[in-house]
C-alpha cells in the first residue's frame, strides 16, 4: 500500500531509448533536508551523465542505490520523507516497492519512440511527445540530433505536444542537402509543420537550429506562437572556428573528444559512449561531405555568414533566450543580439550545451514562457 507521507526518488527516464542508469555518486547525506531542484545524486545513462533533482521537499531518510550500480527506469533509489515518519513504515515502504511496468517500456499506447516522415526526397526522423493544446518545436545545432533535447522532451510534454526532429544530414534523417543555408533548412522545418498539421508552433532552437528557428519566424511569423532561443547563432558575427572545423576534421575518439569538451562547462560530462556514438554518425555515408558543406556556408572562418537577428523585432514574435555563461563556442555577449525586446536568460556554471547540463533551469524558463504566450 502506498504511503503518501513517503516520496520515492527514482531512477528517471531521460530520452526516448533509455531503459537504465548507473549511479555514480550520491550528492546529499542521510539527513539533509532536501528542496524542490536541489541535486540529489548523479547519474550516467548510454548517453551522458546527469544529476537527478528532487521534485518534491523532504528529509533524506534513505540511501537505497549503491553507487557503480545500473537500476533499470523508475528503480527506487531513495526515500524522502519527514521526521514523523517511522522508521517501520519506511521499511515497509521500500519492502513494498514495485518497480512500474512503464520501466520495461512505454506501452503500445504511448506509440512507438521513434517515427519518419517522407518530405519529397527527404526522409526526417522524428518524435512526438505529449497532448497538450500548444505545439513545441525542438530543432538541434550543427552535427547534433534530436536527442539532445533527452532532458527537455518529457518534461516539456507534460504541458504540450512536443516535437524533436533530425534535420537533414543530421541523426537518422536522410544525410543529402540540396539547399545549405538557413533559408534552406528553414522551408524544410515548414514542409515539417505542414505535414504534422501544426498551424503555430512554440519552435526552440540550439546554436544552428536558434539561428535556423529565427529565419523560420521572419519567413512565416504567423506560423510561430514564440521562439526560445538557446545558445543560438544567428545573434552576432563571431563563432569558434576551432570548435566547427574540429568536429567535421575529427577521425577518431581521441581528436573528438578534444573538440567535444568544448560544448560543456563539466568536461566530465562526455563520456566514452556519448563520443563513440557521435563518431559512428560522422562515419556514415554523405555525413561529411554535408557537415562540410554547412560549415562552409554558415560559418566559414569563424564568421557567421547569416545573421537573422539583424531586423527582427521580438516585438512581433516573443522571443526568451536563454545561454550558458560558460559557452566556448558563442561568445555570451551575443545573447543580447535581439536588443531590449527579447528575454535574456543568462544560465551560471553551463556551457554552450546549457539545456543538457542545467536542464531544469532550462525546462522552467521555457515552460514559463510558452504559459505567457
Amino acid at each position: 500500500m502506498s504511503d503518501e507521507r513517503i516520496v520515492a526518488v527514482v531512477m528517471p527516464k531521460w530520452g526516448l531509448a533509455m531503459e537504465e542508469g548507473q549511479v555514480n555518486e550520491w550528492l546529499v547525506e542521510e539527513g539533509s533536508e532536501i528542496k524542490v531542484g536541489d541535486e540529489i545524486l548523479e547519474v550516467e545513462t548510454d548517453k551522458i551523465a546527469g544529476t537527478v533533482e528532487a521534485a518534491d521537499a523532504g528529509t533524506l531518510r534513505r540511501r537505497l542505490a549503491e553507487p557503480g550500480t545500473v537500476y533499470p527506469v523508475k528503480a527506487l533509489l531513495g526515500v524522502l520523507a519527514d521526521a514523523s515518519v517511522s522508521d517501520a513504515d519506511i521499511d515497509a515502504f521500500v519492502a513494498d516497492y514495485v518497480v512500474p511496468a512503464a520501466a520495461e517500456g512505454e506501452g503500445e499506447e504511448a506509440g512507438p519512440s521513434y517515427q519518419f516522415l517522407e518530405l519529397g526526397d527527404q526522409r526526417l526522423r522524428y518524435a512526438q511527445r505529449g497532448d497538450g493544446d500548444q505545439a513545441v518545436v525542438l530543432i538541434h545545432g550543427f552535427g547534433g540530433d534530436l536527442d539532445n533535447w533527452l532532458f527537455n522532451l518529457d518534461p516539456l510534454a507534460e504541458g504540450f505536444t512536443v516535437y524533436a526532429l533530425d534535420l537533414p544530414g543530421h541523426g537518422q534523417s536522410s544525410k543529402h542537402l540540396d539547399d545549405p543555408t538557413l533559408g534552406g533548412l528553414a522551408k524544410t522545418v515548414a514542409a515539417f509543420l505542414q505535414a504534422l498539421d501544426i498551424d503555430r508552433a512554440h519552435l526552440v532552437g540550439h546554436s544552428m537550429g536558434g539561428a535556423l528557428a529565427l529565419r523560420l519566424a521572419r519567413q512565416h511569423p504567423e506560423r510561430v506562437r514564440s521562439l526560445g532561443l538557446i545558445s543560438s547563432a544567428g545573434l552576432g558575427e563571431t563563432i569558434d572556428w576551432d570548435y566547427i572545423h574540429g568536429f567535421v576534421a575529427a577521425e577518431n575518439r581521441r581528436q573528438l573528444k578534444s573538440v567535444m569538451t568544448k560544448l560543456f562547462a563539466d568536461p566530465s560530462l562526455v563520456n566514452r559512449k556519448l563520443v563513440d556514438d557521435v563518431l559512428r554518425y560522422k562515419r556514415l555515408d554523405g555525413v561529411s561531405e554535408t557537415l562540410t558543406l554547412l560549415a562552409d556556408t554558415l560559418f566559414a572562418n569563424g564568421q557567421q555568414r547569416e545573421r537573422p537577428a539583424d531586423g527582427f523585432d521580438p516585438a512581433q514574435v516573443p522571443t526568451l533566450v536563454i545561454w550558458g555563461e560558460q559557452d566556448q563556442i558563442l561568445p555570451v555577449a551575443q545573447a543580447e543580439g535581439l536588443g531590449k525586446g527579447a528575454t535574456v536568460r543568462v544560465v551560471p556554471d553551463a556551457g554552450h550545451m546549457v539545456q543538457m547540463e542545467a536542464a531544469s533551469t532550462v525546462n522552467s524558463a521555457l515552460m514559463a514562457h510558452f504559459g505567457e504566450h
